[in-house]
């Protein structure tokens, strides 16, 4: 399938699109997050040509990469968004995004959450339960506004997938079982400030098979049809996001299987198709680049790269075991490839990118580029071991633009407050 990553070398030189990626880390110091406008964009278009003989809203799912630039630029060219917060919603509504283009997912939805949404007029909530179910009628009641939602369904199937972001297992914490949808459709039809507009199901992420989707869409396609029994029309079904990238060797399924996957059991059903893409359109758009601080030769003879950038900056390798690709900013085609584990400065032994890689040789001083780091990467950065997050540039042509400037110390501590006692 054709993916959109604009990171190519010219000569020996890796560039993002038409910036030199080690003049852009020299001028902004790392570890930095890199991202290609072009790639982002393109890969939104392609995605949404593929749902374009239906009738379809892509909602770009927030967490993947919650920038402003980011969603800015998706949503000048007519993206929607799937926010899973207080915080994502505000986000959206901040760049852009029209209210009537937001579905509100996430199984812990406070009261305050659901009345920003609320007050803003979203399309949709996507409902996880009986008691969110109860919490949105009150909220509706309290602002005298009927609550558009979906009923999100948990199907029970399995998407071949990292047990950790796999969610439409019955053991999962998400949505209403498949089994016990009907009844709280009914529940839902007789409360006075809820309209019931779709249904909802999302069954993980970085999938790399059509099957799960099939099964999963056949599932909501049988609920749909016994609610048109019981005189409910529905106007929306979401179907969720999860169709995954190319991170190492990975066979994807291209978006126009994916969709007819996705559209088999649900083209004559009537209803609009949402989908909730994130890592699809963000994931190989971006690159975090690092600085190679030390490197040294451990007793049983392992070589180690020391790199300016930690788990906190990059989280997925030590919370998922991921693969992503290594690459250095500057080919050097005289040196030898050396196994080398490429490590981080954080005081834990999790703090590794890589181990036993086979990379060419590398110095202190040169950069490293870790790929594929466009989503879930920036937006879950964290300040362990008081470091301050990276900065982020998007680059668009020849142009490189700051679109968040790197923390300072100042800002790690800036809303710590010492009680009276403690000052002297």
């Amino acid at each position: 399938m054709t993916q959109f990553n604009y990171f190519t070398y010219k000569s020996s030189r890796l560039y993002c699109e038409d910036c030199d990626i080690e003049s852009i880390a020299k001028e902004q110091g790392t570890p930095l997050y890199i991202y290609s406008h072009e790639a982002i964009t393109k890969q939104y278009q392609t995605f949404a040509k593929a749902f374009s003989h239906w009738n379809n809203l892509v909602c770009y799912s927030v967490k993947a990469n919650s920038n402003a630039a980011i969603l800015k630029s998706l949503f000048n060219i007519g993206c929607g968004a799937d926010v899973v917060s207080g915080g994502e919603l505000q986000r959206a509504i901040n760049a852009g995004c029209g209210s009537q283009k937001i579905v509100f997912s996430g199984v812990g939805k406070t009261k305050d959450e659901i009345e920003l949404g609320l007050n803003h007029d979203i399309l949709l909530f996507n409902v996880e339960s009986e008691q969110e179910l109860d919490a949105i009628q009150a909220a509706a009641k309290r602002l005298n506004k009927n609550a558009p939602i979906s009923i999100r369904v948990n199907p029970d199937v399995d998407a071949k997938t990292h047990p950790y972001i796999s969610t439409g297992l019955k053991t999962n914490k998400f949505g209403v079982s498949h089994t016990r949808a009907i009844e709280l459709y009914k529940k839902a039809i007789d409360l006075d400030c809820i309209e019931i507009k779709g249904i909802s199901c999302h069954i993980g992420s970085q999938i790399t098979q059509a099957k799960p989707f099939l099964d999963a869409m056949e599932k909501l396609r049988s609920i749909v049809l016994e609610l048109k029994k019981l005189g409910q029309e529905l106007q929306h079904i979401d179907v969720g996001g999860g169709l995954g990238i190319f991170y190492q060797n990975e066979d994807i399924p291209s978006e126009e299987e994916y969709a007819k996957a996705v559209m088999k059991h649900l083209e004559d059903l009537g209803c609009q198709i949402i989908t909730e893409p994130g890592r699809f359109i963000v994931g190989n758009a971006g690159a975090l680049v690092t600085q190679v601080t030390y490197t040294k030769t451990g007793e049983d003879n392992t070589e180690f790269a020391i790199v300016d950038a930690g788990f906190n900056d990059l989280m997925r390798p030590m919370l998922y075991n991921a693969y992503h690709d290594i690459v250095p900013v500057i080919k050097h085609k005289d040196r030898a490839l050396v196994s080398t584990n490429i490590e981080g400065p954080i005081c834990e032994s999790t703090d590794r990118f890589a181990k036993d890689r086979q990379i060419t040789q590398v110095k202190p001083g040169e950069y490293l580029s870790i790929m594929s780091s466009g989503a879930y990467s920036m937006c879950m950065a964290n300040a362990y071991n008081s470091r301050p997050r990276p900065a982020e540039v998007l680059v668009k042509g020849d142009k490189c633009h700051v679109i968040k400037k790197r923390d300072t110390i100042e800002d790690l501590t800036r809303n710590e407050v010492l009680p009276k006692f403690l000052e002297k």
